[in-house]
């Protein structure tokens, strides 16, 4: 009961976190130059053409009851109507899932590659491997997600031809192939192994002075055996935190991802809306991003519990 009563409270308060935020996100689309009636206007209409069309968009409402509006019809599913008229939701329904088929794997890759390069450094802990493997991780950490696509489709698809460098897309708005999901799914993956692998390797660390690990080396168990049985399943509550974290970082990179390789997610959507200073769009795409985002750092601290709790 308390640790349903806490990650209850927790619920709360990230629920709490994210209407805050949303609320900036009006804020802040009010205060760019210009409104989504005249950014949408079209060549020859007249100023009062464009009142009209504020009106209708109720861009002559203050801007707290506007987002109470928008607010109320979150419990439902309703996302609000884009300044072009169009259901947000209808928006979102192909973009969003893309999104998330492009960030669940990149965020699968990173969790491999991380998990498998920090015990391949922890099993030689000073050595050259795990000088190189963290040497690189702190390189590549520094790389942001635009550098590193530019470079993939340098070498990977203009110099080689080995992969597309443009995404196409099938009559439902997916992907029309799966290698077209390579090097978007590369450059996001990249940046966060090194960020994850510092983090896997730390936490590696920490865990191999644990009293009961000595004990294991002292029984003269092989390191391999050592690592995979009482080092890392005592490190996982601390990487999975880093990974949940990176869920983050992976959905705000993907923005710029899909941008450079014209993939059809949240992306364009995103440019589009900030192009039309539309609210509601953007406001949509923040509020799915934050329920994933909350998600995953939910499913990390219940990962976290459940380790405590066996270690009890």
């Amino acid at each position: 009961m308390p640790a349903l009563l806490g990650a209850g409270a927790l619920l709360l308060k990230r629920a709490a976190l994210l209407a805050l935020l949303l609320a900036l996100v009006f804020c802040t689309v009010e205060l760019l130059p210009g409104d989504a009636a005249r950014a949408t206007s079209e060549r020859g209409e007249t100023a009062a053409d464009i009142e009209h069309r504020r009106e209708l968009l109720g861009l002559d409402r203050p801007v707290p009851e506007r987002f109470w509006d928008w607010m109320s019809g979150l419990p439902t599913g309703d996302l609000g109507t884009s300044a072009r008229g169009e259901p947000v939701t209808d928006l979102l329904s192909t973009a969003f899932p893309n999104t998330l088929l492009l960030g669940g794997i990149a965020l699968l890759l990173t969790a491999v590659l991380s998990i498998a390069l920090g015990c391949w450094a922890a099993l030689r802990p000073g050595g050259r491997t795990d000088r190189a493997v963290s040497g690189t991780a702190t390189a590549v950490l520094a790389l942001p997600e635009f550098v590193v696509a530019v470079a993939l489709v340098l070498v990977l698809s203009l110099w080689t031809g080995w992969l597309p460098a443009v995404t196409l897309t099938d009559a439902d708005g997916t992907p029309d192939s799966w290698t077209m999901l390579v090097l978007p799914a590369l450059a996001l993956t990249i940046p966060q192994t090194g960020w994850n692998v510092r983090i896997v390797r730390a936490a590696l660390a920490d865990e191999a002075r644990a009293p009961h690990v000595e004990t294991a080396v002292l029984d003269g168990l092989p390191p391999h055996r050592v690592l995979t049985h009482h080092v890392l399943p005592g490190a996982l509550p601390t990487i999975a935190a880093g990974l949940a974290t990176s869920t983050g970082m992976l959905l705000g990179g993907a923005v710029v991802v899909e941008t450079i390789f014209n993939y059809p997610g949240i992306g364009s959507v995103l440019a589009s809306a900030v192009t039309d200073r539309d609210g509601p769009v953007i406001a949509g795409v923040t509020a799915l991003s934050g329920a994933v985002i909350t998600a995953v750092l939910l499913l990390a601290d219940l990962v976290r519990d459940l380790m405590a709790g066996g270690r009890r």
